[in-house]
Formats: structure tokens, sequence, C-alpha cells
């Protein structure tokens, strides 16, 4: 019989990188979105500071709706 592919800790792993990439992502668009409307630097880092906190708060929401889709392995859930 074939097992997972991955152990858990890879998992996890994977998942952590995935989470910080995403919020990451939205916080450079914040940066970004600031650089083109012709920003100076303050207004450029708090477009990223604010990319992060929104970039976080949908993280959250992500997770907590994407958790209604999946069924119940018995596996304990990352992070914990």
């Amino acid at each position: 019989m074939v097992g997972p592919s991955m152990t858990d800790e890879e998992r996890d792993d994977a998942n952590r990188r995935l989470r910080t990439g995403f919020v990451l992502l939205v916080a450079a668009s914040g940066a970004l979105v600031a650089v083109e409307a012709g920003g100076d630097l303050s207004v450029v880092a708090a477009g990223f500071v604010g990319g992060l906190v929104v970039g976080l708060l949908l993280l959250a929401f992500l997770i907590r709706w994407a958790r209604e889709f999946q069924p119940d392995t018995g596996r304990r859930p990352p992070g914990r």
C-alpha cells in the first residue's frame, strides 16, 4: 500500500511557506501601488505595512473558509 508522499512536518513547513509567501505578495502589492501613485518612501512603507495587515486578515479569512470544505480525517491541524 502506498503512504503519503510528505510527512506531517514537511506538510506543515510547506503550508507555512505558502502562507508567508501569500502575505508578502499582498504586502508587496500595496507597496507597488504606492510607488506607482508617486508616493515617497514613507507612503511606500505605509503601503507595505497596510498590505501586511490586509494580507494577514485575508489569510485568516481564507483559512477559516477553507476548513469548511475539508473532511474530518483525524489529522492534527497544521501548526499545532
